[in-house]
């Protein structure tokens, strides 16, 4: 049987605006208040699917949630007609109004951890969304993400499905931004590597002082045991307090891993060279192989250039015979550091062999690179198969997705757009038409109620 590693690409919804929402994120607070292009972003986010797709790689989509969130504001104590909720948040709390329009659910690495079949102890691929407790507006996601996530993935057979963990900041989960898994392929046992900021219940542990640890060492125990994951195939690693003040919010900022390789900079881990022993030897004893581990040097790639250009929130991908590509924003290319070192990073002699660079910039102003962008599910024929079909990437789906896009997206958006009851409709229209193309069902809270 074969097996496969399938990444689902959140779709940019049609309220994609810049508002500066995610403290500890520098190129999301650097671009606040800009004018956005929901129709560019959607566009390029597909672009970006459809090349995956054509390099030969299993794509799918994601679906954004239902924005503006007025039941969120209903909950706040606005009242009224929707377009009266708009007005009165608009004058008595701006940065609130702002905060559930966030199309933040584009970034789906956020969206739940995965763990695959040939993981978990009742051979079933399992899904945990993620709370996301330490940023108001993303913890709005989870229950849609989980209804969406039970959508595509429909068939208790080969899937299970979890609540997410309690809706308190002990138990912050940002999902597969702080999770990655190695294996010789993907089909066979691996290992899970589990990456938190801190340590909920005790003080005296490392912990960053500038910027939020969003992700406690307590979620990722949680996680790994409702996904029935054994001691031998999980490694918790913390995040370096310090590069976390530096704006590296989360794991992918600074690591990337795919199969048998860690990419990852000098700066990324406390206790580096013990938890990157363990993580190998449990490698070895799971497959009988050794892992590459690619450090990337501060005196070639600073922290800062790191956070600026997204080098490591990159998607590293099989491209077959033992090979892998990355797939960076264009910000990579054009910065003269990090340029230079993927030049050079192609020449030694690692899996690394090839870099794609890809236009995602209505993303990256925001604070998500590639990585940010997708979800990854490794799946077998038979998993694959049991999958929504309609919400897997093909010529057809992408043209049928584009024309979507063309029909619903305003072209700009500014703040004073978000005050617009059209602007209610037009979403929930392009919402309700996509749901019927991806064949969903009802998932969304005005489809629901």
């Amino acid at each position: 049987m074969k097996f496969f590693e399938t990444n689902f690409d959140g779709l940019v919804g049609p309220t994609h605006n810049y508002a500066g929402l995610s403290v500890g994120n520098v190129a999301s607070l650097n671009n606040a208040n800009d004018i956005s292009n929901p129709k560019a972003a959607a566009k390029q986010g597909l672009a970006k699917m459809k090349a995956l797709h054509d390099m030969g790689l299993k794509q799918g989509v994601l679906a954004p949630q239902e924005r503006p969130d007025l039941n969120a504001l209903r909950r706040l104590g606005f009242s009224g007609s929707d377009a009266s909720v708009l007005e009165q948040a608009a004058k008595q709390s701006p940065a609130v109004l702002r905060a559930v329009y966030s199309a933040s659910s584009m970034w789906t690495a956020n969206a739940a951890t995965v763990s695959p079949s040939g993981d978990t102890a009742d051979n079933k691929v399992h899904f945990t969304p993620a709370n996301l407790t330490n940023k108001f507006h993303r913890s709005l996601e989870p229950e849609t993400s989980g209804r969406i996530l039970k959508a595509m993935f429909n068939n208790e057979q080969h899937f299970a499905h979890h609540t997410h963990l309690p809706d308190n900041d002990h138990f912050g989960d940002e999902g597969a931004a702080n999770h990655t898994r190695f294996c010789s392929d993907y089909g066979s046992n691996g290992v899970e590597m589990f990456v938190y900021g801190r340590h909920a219940f005790d003080s005296s542990k490392p912990a960053p002082v500038k910027f939020p640890a969003r992700h406690t060492y307590e979620a990722c125990e949680a996680v790994a045991r409702l996904h029935k994951l054994n001691e031998s195939n999980t490694v918790y690693v913390q995040q370096n307090p310090d590069v976390i003040d530096q704006g590296v919010f989360h794991n992918d900022v600074i690591s990337v891993g795919n199969q048998n390789v860690l990419f990852y900079h000098e700066q990324a881990f406390l206790n580096t060279e013990q938890k990157l022993a363990e993580l190998g030897n449990k490698y070895e004893a799971a497959t009988g192989k050794s892992m590459h581990f690619v450090k990337v040097p501060t005196a070639q790639v600073s922290v800062d250039d790191a956070i600026r250009t997204y080098l490591f929130n990159t998607q590293l991908v099989d491209i077959g015979n033992g090979q892998m590509a990355i797939i960076a924003p264009m910000e990579c290319s054009e910065n003269p550091n990090v340029s230079a070192y993927l030049d050079k990073l192609v020449t030694l002699g690692t899996p690394i062999q090839k870099v794609h660079y890809f236009d995602v910039k209505q993303s990256m102003r925001n604070g998500g690179g590639p990585a940010c962008l997708r979800l990854r599910v490794a799946l077998s024929e038979q998993e694959l198969a049991a999958t929504n079909q309609n919400v897997l990437m093909s010529d057809k789906l992408f043209g049928e997705l584009n024309h979507w896009v063309d029909r619903n997206y305003r072209d700009e958006i500014n703040e004073s757009d978000l005050r617009d009851p059209q602007l209610v409709i037009e979403s929930r229209q392009a919402l309700d038409e996509l749901t019927q193309i991806l064949q969903l069902g009802s998932v969304y809270p005005f489809q629901i109620c």
